[in-house]
């Protein structure tokens, strides 16, 4: 460590991307505490939906994941995704290798990226990508801004909110390929089955699915 990073340190020691605790000499990323103690699922937390044949998640979306993840989305915790998409390749690795041509993920719309300054999926996709020794292409495009998905009801409610708000703009890029969708949660799976369409009527082979956590209930 040189004399700078270890001035940073000192000034902004290292926390935690769950907990936020301050991290031990040992410690990367994620303290030993939360190491032991986060929800992961057992079996990638494997689901199938409409148009995409599995997605995987390490996590189930509660407690220290869900707070964790809210502070990456809008709190500009973007540093987090480096350790996300760590966990998602991993988990990609075991349950999804061999079954994808291509790496993507969920847009946001152009409003919304404006507001928020940076799309979380397109980072946890990149850094998936990283440590899968892979890149993630921009095959989708949201075309219209609709009210976000995690303020609305049930299942139906939420399909018709997304209905028809993707595009692929270059289909050629999509045709005939299996595509490994990224995003952050998947709760009812909307959203995901949306984009899957989407890639689907585009000419996609195949759609499997990765996210860093899923709903416990779903």
């Amino acid at each position: 460590m040189n004399i700078f990073s270890g001035l940073l340190n000192l000034l902004f020691p290292p926390r935690c991307v769950f907990c936020r605790r301050i991290l031990g000499a040992s410690e990367k990323s994620i303290c030993a505490v939360c190491e032991k103690s986060l929800p992961r699922t057992k079996n990638g937390g494997q689901q199938s939906g409409d148009f995409f044949s599995v997605c995987v998640s390490p996590l189930y979306y509660e407690d220290a994941v869900r707070e964790s993840i809210l502070w990456f989305k809008f709190h500009d915790a973007t540093q987090y995704a480096g350790t996300y998409g760590a966990l998602m390749a991993d988990c990609v690795r075991e349950y999804l290798a061999g079954r994808y041509d291509l790496i993507t993920w969920v847009p946001l719309s152009r409003v919304r990226l404006k507001s928020r300054g940076y799309d979380q999926a397109m980072l946890l996709a990149m850094a998936t990508a990283l440590k899968l020794d892979d890149v993630a292409v921009e095959l989708l495009k949201k075309s219209v801004d609709v009210p976000a998905q995690s303020g609305l009801g049930g299942a139906e409610t939420r399909r018709a909110n997304i209905s028809g708000v993707y595009m692929a703009p270059d289909e050629a890029l999509v045709r005939g390929k299996r595509i490994l969708l990224i995003d952050d949660i998947i709760t009812t799976g909307s959203t995901i089955s949306e984009c899957a369409k989407t890639l689907r009527m585009s000419g996609a082979e195949d759609v499997v699915c990765a996210t860093l956590a899923r709903s416990a209930n779903r």
